[in-house]
């Protein structure tokens, strides 16, 4: 099965893994001929309009903001270095659940997501981006860690 869309899951805490993150999609995308689509879950709406002040914007939407997020700034960087296409989105709802949908949507034939070990009582109490993403995207998973 060829690999056409390549999702690059990009969540709040993943400046430290982005680079590695955004290297595999490269990877990945520059093999195959593949776009890649960067990609952010807001939880809310809410959660948008707090961003666009902090931001000092006066408007704009989920797209809009992940655009100026610093992990997807990297992300561009090494993609357009390489020449890879690409487009950022924005997704609102809970992250795991919003990323899997957008998978589906956009036909995404791999996800690509970061995350950092946890303890099996971490997961349970605090959940898992990642692991919602592993056990619910429509597609193949590559995890990178720290």
């Amino acid at each position: 099965m060829p690999i056409e869309t390549v999702l690059l899951a990009v969540g709040r805490d993943d400046d430290a893994r982005m680079k590695r993150m955004a290297e595999a999609a490269t990877d990945l995308a520059a093999t195959t001929g593949a776009r890649v689509v960067v990609a952010h879950a807001f939880e809310s709406q809410r959660a948008v309009d707090d961003a666009l002040d902090r931001l000092d914007s006066e408007g704009g939407s989920a797209d809009d903001v992940t655009r100026r997020l610093e992990s997807v700034r990297v992300a561009r960087t090494e993609l357009q270095a390489a020449d890879v296409e690409f487009e950022v989105r924005g997704v609102v709802g809970e992250p795991g659940q919003a990323i899997s949908d957008l998978a589906g949507e956009i036909g995404a034939d791999r996800v690509i997501v970061g995350g950092r070990r946890r303890s099996p009582t971490g997961k349970a109490v605090f959940g898992s981006t990642a692991q919602e993403i592993l056990l619910s995207a429509p597609c193949p998973v590559t995890f990178v860690r720290e």
